[in-house]
């Protein structure tokens, strides 16, 4: 197995100048562009077969042998550093506009760069995929997949659990009458506080991440010759030939260009924000778009970039009387889920518990950093707000603009979302035994109490948890915007599909890392399973590409 090398040798077979490829191109079975959280997967299922060749094409470094990224509880020192590709948000006048967007830069993806909160999702997170046109995605059909994870996923261990967490818990099941629940893998729920569950290991506080679990044993043991991983190596177009994708164009760390091709399909998953990046700069996406920069259109597909989801989230931070407890997992182990409206279908309120002053953004409008603090995020599971991911050149190192149009539904269900939540977190932090840690209220501030007043501060001071999805969207054939069928072929073409959050319908109501993980081990399903459904690897007959491509 390579690792950064532009030749990728034993995975692949060198093509110098054939059918008008650029010298130095390769070709292999499959290509997947993205080395994190699904793509990590799909090269590791897909290598199981020794007769397969696949190249992984990753913008960052190897995590392997880095404690800072192997290291959970390191993971705030990650943000906005040399592993993050550190996107800008757009104004957004009902909304926090400095809202920074990190995308790992580094194997194994954001699931190397966050806080590995793992979630199964919710019966009714799948279902609302079957019925916005994601046929076979409802929660029967997907419930085999989460068995199938490698990933240690255990909740947060006895060790790891502070005694002003475990306060807190006690807290918020006493102000809300929520369950308190051990486990919240173990079943499905509406409601319920507790810690999480994490993809790590208790012992040592390092990772399970999408490569730590999938790609580090093969990395160790040398036994995937077939899997060639590109590293440093950025890929800004895809190769078409008509209406089929053949290969991917990439350059490496010391700018050198070359173009894999792929046998059998190319697989994007390079996440909800570089995926539709990588399509529109192959001419696929709005075709008026796309014309407007000069970038020729290969096919109009509407919906490429559109359908921007994310869970926003805000802050309320208490001063304590004194430090907070040394030990944790990663300094945000609980959690709190209710359902306002007894018809939701799911948990339509969310917080996370911070065992830190969680004051960025506050600190911008005025406020200052206790000495010793804690934090409740009150977070919108489904949110209602839409927004959009588009180009403003045709330049690919420039970076996509993301406007998320953060709290512009039109009844305002997001923003009144965050205003209950501060009033609820307020409950929780007047009841014992949280309460007796507390000095005051830092932020907002007692002072702060029409619903008009917190929902400006709630809005102002909002920040992301790092969870954009949805560009391009899975749907039915008669969905104009759908950007993917539910095999996750890209729609008019063959040989390209997409396996990454930017396929999300909808946003699942918990955190969305394992329900990306799910999508990586189907879409390895319907990979093995051949284009039209018939496992290719089962017959004898070399599939071709055109361009007499063997």
């Amino acid at each position: 197995m390579s690792s950064n090398d532009p030749d990728p040798g034993r995975g692949g077979r060198r093509e110098d100048g054939a059918d008008g490829a650029p010298s130095g191109s390769s070709v292999y079975d499959y290509v997947i562009v993205g080395g994190g959280t699904a793509g990590s997967v799909i090269a590791s299922r897909l290598t199981e077969d020794p007769d397969v060749t696949v190249a992984l094409i990753e913008g960052g470094p190897s995590d392997v042998d880095r404690p800072e990224v192997l290291t959970l509880r390191r993971w705030l020192g990650l943000l906005g550093g040399e592993l993050d590709y550190d996107y800008p948000t757009t104004i957004q006048p009902r909304g926090n506009s400095h809202i920074r967007h990190s995308r790992a830069k580094v194997l194994g993806g954001c699931s190397s760069h966050n806080t590995l909160i793992s979630f199964k999702p919710l019966p009714s997170d799948w279902d609302e995929w079957e019925e916005a046109g994601a046929s076979g995605w409802n929660a029967a059909s997907m419930e085999s997949y989460f068995g199938k994870l490698r990933n240690n996923i255990v909740p947060v261990h006895e060790k790891d659990r502070n005694a002003i967490a475990r306060d807190w818990v006690e807290a918020a099941v006493t102000a809300t009458g929520v369950p308190r629940v051990e486990g919240f893998n173990a079943a499905p729920f509406h409601e319920g506080a507790g810690f999480f569950d994490l993809a790590y290991h208790p012992e040592d506080n390092k990772r399970s991440s999408a490569s730590v679990a999938y790609l580090h044993p093969h990395l160790a043991a040398g036994d995937r010759p077939g899997l060639d991983l590109l590293l440093e190596t950025w890929a800004f177009r895809l190769e078409l030939d008509g209406e089929r994708a053949t290969g991917v164009h990439v350059r490496a760390a010391d700018g050198t260009e070359s173009l894999l091709r792929a046998r059998r399909e190319v697989v994007v998953c390079a996440g909800a924000v570089d995926t539709p990046r990588l399509l529109l700069h192959s001419g696929l996406g709005p075709a008026a778009d796309l014309a407007e920069l000069g970038i020729p259109v290969v096919r109009d597909l509407p919906g490429v970039g559109e359908n921007l989801l994310d869970h926003p989230e805000s802050v309320i931070v208490w001063e304590t009387d004194g430090p907070i407890p040394d030990n944790s997992a990663m300094d945000s182990d609980a959690g709190l889920f209710v359902r306002r409206d007894p018809e939701a279908a799911g948990p339509d309120l969310m917080f996370h518990f911070y065992q830190i002053p969680f004051t960025d953004n506050p600190e911008r409008i005025g406020y200052e950093r206790p000495p010793h603090g804690v934090s409740m995020t009150p977070n919108i599971p489904k949110p209602r707000s839409r927004g959009r991911l588009y180009l403003t050149s045709a330049d690919p190192d420039v970076k996509p603009a993301l406007d998320f149009r953060y709290f512009t539904d039109e009844d305002d269900y997001d923003g009144r979302t965050l205003v209950d939540g501060i009033r609820l977190a307020r409950e929780i932090a007047r009841t014992e035994p949280f309460a007796r840690w507390l000095r005051r209220e830092v932020c907002p501030g007692p002072q702060v109490t029409s619903d008009e007043e917190l929902s400006a501060y709630a809005r102002q001071v909002a920040h992301t948890v790092y969870h954009p999805a949805g560009t391009c969207r899975m749907g039915a054939e008669d969905d104009a915007l759908a950007v993917v069928d539910p095999q996750l072929r890209v729609r008019g073409l063959s040989g390209l599909r997409i396996a990454d959050a930017s396929v999300f319908p909808t946003m699942f109501a918990v955190n969305p890392m394992i329900g990306v993980l799910m999508v990586g081990e189907k879409a390895a399903d319907l990979l093995r399973a051949g284009p039209s459904g018939r496992n290719p690897h089962d017959s004898h007959e070399e599939p071709t590409t055109p361009g007499g491509v063997a």
